[in-house]
């Protein structure tokens, strides 16, 4: 470690996705106090207090040192409103450095107020595209990095996309995928809580849901399309599908019906849970960036019910496939994936590793 005067940095969360990816960078920062003075300040853009507190206490976060409680709206409401309660507390710490994670609201948001306010930016999880403008955070991404004056990239892909935009390579660090960090540090954790959770659902062999999206769960077309494709799989099949509390106001109100009982819509689950359950799935369906990660480095087969993904890298490694919000398309890629896509533990990405804070923390210190 090179450096030797403190930094004072300033990290940001809006989302459970960027509470996973700030907490291995705090805790590799605190290994060096003589070096880093940090505070986090969460904007409230994910406003589920019970689940935001489920995450903070299982991923060892501290309660963040301040809370901007933005809570819900549009896109632009909300951004606006992230803008407006983060400028003022970034005029009174000044920070040298503003960490933001991933491709939320509150990353775009905080990262526009800092630029004009001369504050470096470094965006942990930057140079992903999935070449799709209509997606909300592929706006929020392509923003960020060309704003941000450090780029610390999960893949070498997402270093090409960037000097492919033009940015400077002198900003840009390969340093791996943060995410996989957590994951390694708490699965024997999770792996723990499995006895409970199969003893509870009453699970052996299933396929797990994750779908959130508003490509996705917004359209009552597509939605109906999709909760259709679960029914039809657990004809054959246990399906666990954890509901995130916006899809379920919108399956309720498409009046879905449940008839099976192999199709098991439950509350969210914590990390913790939901690990325990992806490393045991035998399919995961999803439409998460986070999730079709993960289960690349569990080695998992994965499904993303997307037309795109800023995540190719897993496609490569050939544990995710993509699939059409179809009925149809879904249950044929099910029938066909099971038993095909697989990842040996060789074909994980590089950087990988469990050890990207540790490389982050490196390269501040060689700023």
């Amino acid at each position: 470690m090179s450096r030797k005067r403190k930094l004072r940095i300033l990290h940001v969360v809006g989302a459970r996705p960027n509470f996973i990816k700030i907490s291995p960078i705090m805790d590799a920062m605190k290994n060096y106090p003589q070096l880093f003075q940090q505070q986090l300040v969460h904007t409230g853009q994910h406003y589920d207090e019970q689940m935001c507190s489920v995450f903070f206490e299982e991923l060892g976060l501290n309660p963040p040192d301040f809370n901007l409680e933005v809570g819900s709206g549009s896109h632009a409401t909300q951004t606006a409103e992230i803008m407006q309660r983060v400028e003022p507390l970034l005029l009174e710490i000044r920070p040298d450095w503003m960490i933001v994670p991933g491709d939320v609201n509150s990353t775009l948001a905080c990262t526009l107020v800092a630029s004009k306010l001369q504050i470096k930016v470094a965006h942990v999880e930057a140079g992903l595209r999935s070449g799709d403008r209509s997606m909300p955070e592929e706006i929020n991404r392509i923003v960020t990095d060309h704003l941000s004056e450090l780029l610390l990239t999960p893949s070498l892909e997402a270093n090409e996309n960037l000097h492919r935009e033009g940015i400077d390579g002198h900003k840009i660090r390969f340093v791996g995928n943060v995410m996989i960090d957590t994951l390694v540090r708490l699965q024997d954790k999770a792996e723990s809580l499995w006895p409970r959770i199969q003893g509870r659902l009453k699970l052996s062999d299933f396929i797990l849901v994750t779908l959130h999206r508003p490509s996705n769960v917004d359209h009552p077309e597509t939605l109906a399309e999709l909760m259709g494709a679960l029914g039809g799989l657990a004809e054959r099949h246990t399906v666990v599908f954890p509901v995130h509390p916006r899809s379920r106001q919108k399956i309720d109100q498409l009046g879905f019906s449940n008839g099976s009982p192999d199709l098991r819509l439950i509350p969210p689950l914590g990390y913790l849970e939901f690990l325990a359950l992806q490393r045991h799935a035998r399919l995961v369906i999803t439409d998460s960036g986070g999730v079709q990660e993960e289960t690349t480095w569990l080695g998992v087969p994965c499904l993303t019910v997307r037309p795109n993904t800023e995540r190719p890298i897993t496609i490569d490694s050939g544990t995710n496939r993509l699939v059409e919000s179809r009925r149809e398309a879904i249950i044929e890629a099910v029938d066909s994936s099971l038993g095909q896509l697989e990842c040996e533990p060789g074909h994980r990405p590089k950087y990988w590793d469990g050890q990207t804070a540790g490389r982050i923390v490196e390269a501040f210190c060689q700023l």
